[in-house]
């Protein structure tokens, strides 16, 4: 008899960056809940962000059917990854297994995950304010990867959460610290974009600053960009972003200088 061949691989460091940075781009995704009134699942679109440690936060109406669900019962998973040319199996995407955590209002954990969401999704402005719109942190139980076809995964809440003694004290000064790169060094950020996370054009702008990385959107486009190692102390931003910048400039003059 034919020994059935394990389809998971085992988890390394490269499906975990691939988790992380789905996870961390995303600015919509769907997700699936249980219907209070007839027990089935439900499937919805929702905006996302994610919370300084990569928590997805989402900003949904009370007056829709999956924020009725999740209320009821806050079980529920959360898929992300962009479909892109040709077959969509064929492109990355993560099944994220969570619980509904509701922020309550006015709390300092509901202003920050609003300014995190925000700053990924502005045109939400819209609408955060009004009354009847909550945000909610998914918390992460568990999650499956498909890299693409052959690469199955099943990540861990740890795989997936940035983790640093800096984490939280990174998340005080984030604001300003974007504000400050997208006000004074547009072009650092233009180089990030370029040659950390090959994307093309300029006008890109920093989103969101954690200990893992940081992320960049120029219009629809999102990238993330990781640090070369996780930041321990906030007073390593700066250094880092430096030579990040420098080894950068360095690759774009090499290219230029090339026949």
């Amino acid at each position: 008899m034919e020994e059935k061949r394990d389809v998971v691989r085992p988890t390394d460091e490269e499906a975990i960056r691939l988790a992380k940075a789905l996870l961390r781009s995303a600015r919509y995704g769907a997700i699936a809940v249980l219907d209070p009134a007839s027990g089935g699942p439900l499937a919805s679109r929702v905006g996302v962000a994610t919370d300084a440690d990569g928590t997805p936060l989402i900003l949904v109406s009370m007056l829709s059917a999956h924020t009725r669900a999740i209320t009821a019962d806050p079980r529920c998973s959360l898929l992300l990854g962009e479909p892109g040319k040709g077959d969509p199996l064929a492109h990355p995407r993560i099944t994220l297994i969570c619980r509904a955590n509701p922020l309550e209002k006015d709390s300092p954990e509901q202003a920050r995950a609003q300014r995190r969401y925000l700053n990924k999704n502005p045109k939400a402005k819209l609408y955060v304010g009004l009354g009847d719109f909550r945000m909610f942190r998914l918390e992460i139980d568990a999650a499956s990867l498909n890299g693409g076809f052959g690469k199955a995964y099943a990540l861990t809440r740890d795989d997936i959460l940035t983790a640093s003694p800096a984490l939280e004290a990174l998340t005080a000064s984030e604001q300003g610290a974007i504000d400050h790169m997208n006000a004074d060094h547009g072009a650092a950020v233009d180089l990030y974009a370029a040659h950390f996370a090959r994307a093309g054009g300029a006008g890109w702008t920093m989103t969101g600053l954690d200990a893992d990385g940081f992320d960049l959107a120029c219009g629809d486009e999102v990238r993330r960009v990781f640090f070369p190692a996780p930041l321990q102390a906030p007073s390593e931003v700066r250094t880092v972003l430096v030579e990040m910048a420098r080894t950068a400039r360095a690759s774009v003059d090499n290219l230029q200088d090339q026949p």
